[in-house]
């Protein structure tokens, strides 16, 4: 099974750019408690959250055409690979998500873009960051407006949860690492 470690060495590889790092330790801790929440390994969830992004800093324009192959031979296990190439279902691959990891993936990539967006507009940062507050920031469509609204809805309807349900899980996940998220706000 992918260790956490693992990913981060493999990971180092391909991803020097700071804010693509920033993205995937982000999508890394909310997997992590999503896996919680599911009653799985929080850690193999996180280390495919830290690689889901292993080729898009130099191929953003082929993304995830040049992950399979480096990623098998480095030795990753083929349902992680697939976990991580069924994030870009419907975008750049045809690799439907069916596990709860990956549903979950396809659903906290963009996700994650919008509470990050929230965290950082607020004094305490995500310290504070209540589920209501974030609804009210994803009903703003011009708020964090790259971020897929539709595609996180469709996320959360494979997974059969409800988006507040979902963003909860994932704030309570990148709260405690807010710190290293650098979401933990600017008040003195």
């Amino acid at each position: 099974m992918l260790s956490l470690e693992r990913a981060i060495e493999l990971n180092s590889t391909m991803v020097t750019e700071e804010s693509l790092l920033l993205h995937e330790k982000n999508v890394c801790y909310a997997m992590g408690a999503m896996a919680e929440h599911f009653g799985e390994d929080p850690e193999h969830w996180q280390a495919i959250g830290m690689l889901h992004d292993f080729d898009y800093e130099k191929y953003p324009e082929e993304h995830l055409q040049h992950t399979a192959g480096p990623l098998r031979e480095a030795g990753v296990a083929e349902e992680d690979i697939r976990a991580i190439l069924s994030h870009g279902y419907g975008i750049c691959t045809d690799v439907e998500p069916v596990s709860n990891l990956e549903k979950s993936l396809y659903t906290v990539d963009e996700l994650t873009g919008i509470i990050q967006a929230c965290a950082r507009m607020r004094p305490k940062g995500i310290t504070d960051l209540e589920v209501k507050s974030f609804m009210k920031k994803f009903k703003d469509k011009r708020f964090a407006a790259k971020c897929d609204r539709p595609l996180i809805l469709k996320g959360c309807e494979l997974l059969g949860m409800e988006l507040k349900d979902v963003a909860e899980i994932c704030i309570r996940g990148m709260k405690e690492h807010a710190a290293e998220l650098n979401l933990a706000g600017n008040e003195e």
